[in-house]
């Protein structure tokens, strides 16, 4: 402590040698002029010695100001130094905490890549083993999004009242019973049961956990760890194709409780939501579950009291309802939220996806050869995505991905347009791959994954559950519209088709452009108070 002591007590010691030095100065200045006063005995004299008298004066008590402020400036700049090289020294340590809890909830996210991907790779063996027509199985394959819809209606409303991780709790008791009712099943009602169930848990996990990521990570890291939702949800899919290729669909069915019983251990471990707490009044917990997830060295007093403040704040307005969302002070973030669910879900994919190895067939391109480069492709996209959200942007992200999805669907759709009218024909299943290809990377990059993290952003916490719950609505029954009108189209017109999702692929850019905030580097309470202005 004594160095420190001695540096705050040199200034002063500076500032009074100057001042010493100065003041003899001073003395033979007047000597001088006093002796002149003698010789000349001028009255102008006299009044030119005063006001120089003045100015030095008047330059001492500045030049004692100028050497007091640097000096201390110097003192507070080594002292922030010093607490900046020890603070970056603790990042990764302090932040282990929040990578588990990130690691912990998007085993949901696996789960509801899980459910998407089952019905693929064992549609041809659940038929025959249990004698299912084409109808039945279709029935059991769609009921998934129907399932989804009800977990969107509900999920805010259960991740409200029994918080984060008791929302994932559920999701994964529904998607366990699920599995389990599918694994056990010898007719066609067990087995809508059982994915009816999963669907529901889906809906839940499609909502809870990238509002969990956001709102229990720092600001650096929100957009990249969001992301992670929809990498696993890829890599899910991709690993379910291929393993279901050589599992029987009653063990694919128990390898989907898998990832729900790790987030289930996992959940006892991880704090919950600290905002979540701090709504629901629970301040000791709050503190606590926040200095675990930013380290037991870090000081979480500036963040507290922000998110604390802007709590206060949101309370004093009335409890949310859905009409309420339409409000002028919520309208913007409802429409950034919303819109870009539709555009994500209209601008094709779930048609797409479903319908991977039909488009390829018809291009002449092996279908086999052309879903597994797609299934690999939007795993390594998607985590390239990830690593740079942070840095680029969302809404760079989002501009290149949009404008990628428009390029692969022309391509796509030009294909199918020299296929039908018999012009350069050898070239058109190669067109068709790239097409695809691109559109899925396209997708991948940004589409798929930004409109969740954007979604878990920009929602103040007292309307999170009804508007993010709209949200995830509005998605899910988007997924289910193209995936359901997908056949219907290309019946219509091959080409017509993708030069369709085209146009809206093109409308996604002006609306990101025009409505869509840069919501990087910013917290949400900071994101918020931007959007939602009253």
């Amino acid at each position: 402590m004594a160095p420190s002591k001695n540096f705050l007590v040199s200034p002063v010691f500076c500032v009074c040698s100057l001042k010493t030095s100065l003041e003899d100065n001073f003395l033979l200045e007047d000597t001088y002029t006093n002796q002149q006063y003698i010789h000349l005995a001028s009255e102008e004299n006299k009044k030119r010695a005063m006001a120089k008298n003045q100015d030095i004066e008047k330059a001492e008590n500045s030049l004692q100001e100028e050497i007091k402020v640097p000096l201390i400036s110097q003192e507070k700049r080594a002292e922030n130094v010093k607490n900046c090289s020890g603070s970056d020294k603790q990042i990764k340590e302090e932040r282990c905490m929040v990578y588990l809890s990130t690691f912990v909830a998007v085993c949901g996210s696996y789960s509801f890549g899980s459910c998407a991907g089952y019905s693929s790779p064992t549609q041809s063996a659940i038929r025959d083993d249990l004698s299912l027509s084409l109808a039945e199985y279709s029935l059991f394959g769609s009921i998934l999004t129907f399932g989804a819809m009800i977990g969107a209606i509900t999920s805010g409303k259960i991740a409200d009242y029994i918080g984060r991780k008791g929302a994932m709790i559920v999701s994964s008791g529904f998607c366990v019973a699920g599995w389990l009712s599918i694994y056990l099943a010898k007719g066609a009602l067990p087995l809508d049961i059982g994915r009816l169930a999963t669907g529901y848990g889906m809906g839940v996990f499609s909502y809870v956990v990238p509002v969990f990521i956001a709102e229990i990570s720092p600001k650096d890291l929100r957009g990249a760890l969001t992301t992670i939702n929809q990498l696993m949800i890829c890599t899910a899919v991709s690993v379910s194709f291929i393993i279901g290729t050589f599992l029987t669909w009653r063990a694919l069915a128990i390898t989907g409780i898998i990832p729900c019983a790790v987030l289930l251990v996992g959940l006892v471990i991880i704090p919950e939501s600290p905002r979540w707490l701090a709504k629901n009044g629970n301040k000791k917990e709050f503190e606590a579950a926040l200095q675990r997830l930013r380290g037991k060295n870090a000081n979480i007093s500036e963040e507290a009291a922000e998110i604390q403040d802007y709590i206060e704040t949101l309370e004093k307005l009335p409890k949310a309802k859905i009409l309420d969302l339409f409000q002028k002070r919520y309208l913007s973030s409802v429409t950034i939220g919303v819109g870009l669910m539709v555009f994500q879900q209209f601008g094709g994919i779930n048609g797409i996806c479903f319908y991977t190895s039909s488009i390829f067939e018809s291009s002449g391109f092996p279908a086999n050869v052309g879903t597994i480069t797609y299934a690999i492709l939007q795993v390594i996209i998607t985590a390239l995505g990830a690593t740079l959200i942070d840095k680029a942007g969302r809404k760079p992200l989002l501009l290149v991905s949009a404008f990628g999805l428009v390029l692969g669907c022309l391509l796509t759709g030009s294909s199918y347009y020299l296929k039908e009218h018999g012009i350069a024909v050898n070239a058109t299943p190669a067109l068709a791959v790239i097409g695809i290809l691109v559109y899925i990377g396209a997708f991948s990059v940004g589409m798929g994954a930004v409109p969740w993290v954007v979604m878990s952003e920009i929602f103040p916490i007292n309307i999170k559950g009804v508007a993010g719950s709209l949200a995830t609505l509005v998605n899910w029954f988007g997924a289910w519209t193209c995936s359901y009108t997908f056949n219907f189209l290309m019946s219509w017109s091959t080409y017509g088709t993708f030069i369709l999702y085209a146009a809206v692929n093109a409308l996604a850019i002006l609306f990101v452009i025009i409505v869509v905030p840069e919501t990087k580097g910013k917290t949400l309470e900071q994101l918020q108070a931007v959007i939602n202005v009253s």
